[in-house]
């Protein structure tokens, strides 16, 4: 049985368009994923911490896959798809050519080690929010009990 899960993906250096759809297409081929659809691509600024240099602005989207994997083994395909598109994890929030974050698997709430489902920031973040409305305004957030729709509107008011 398959479950509904939702993956952001983004990328702030190269060929931002072309890196998330062969990541995509990554993704896809993955034995036990199904892509279902992806959400509009938005370009944003890029999240900073305190006294970090400036980046290039991020082209973020999100994909919806049906999934028999267990939430490990999409992390897992993640971090492989990551490596394979040159990826190196240096410091945290740095500049990269892709980031994938698996942001909701079904209504499970997991709080691991290596992996928090939902994501502990989607909620706060409209470049998360804004493709995921457009995929599936009706999912309900496992956690706050609202759906995506509703956290955007939340966000946007604020």
């Amino acid at each position: 049985m398959s479950e509904r899960v939702f993956v952001g993906l983004g990328s702030n250096l190269g060929d931002r368009e072309g890196t998330l759809s062969r990541a995509l297409a990554a993704l896809a081929q993955v034995d036990g994923l199904e892509l279902v659809a992806q959400g509009p691509v938005v370009q944003t600024d890029a999240l900073l911490l305190p006294g970090q240099p400036p980046q290039p602005a991020f082209l973020n989207t999100v994909a919806e896959f049906a999934c028999r994997l267990e939430p490990e083994a999409l992390l897992e395909a993640c971090l492989s798809v990551e490596r394979s598109l040159g990826r190196v994890r240096t410091t945290r929030w740095a500049a990269r050519v892709i980031d994938l974050d698996v942001l909701f698997f079904g209504s499970r709430v997991l709080d691991g080690p290596t992996l928090v489902v939902p994501h502990p920031e989607a909620h706060r973040r409209r470049f998360v929010l804004e493709p995921l409305v457009a995929l599936a305004p009706e999912f309900v957030h496992p956690a706050l009990g609202k759906t995506v729709a509703e956290l955007l509107a939340d966000l946007t008011a604020a």
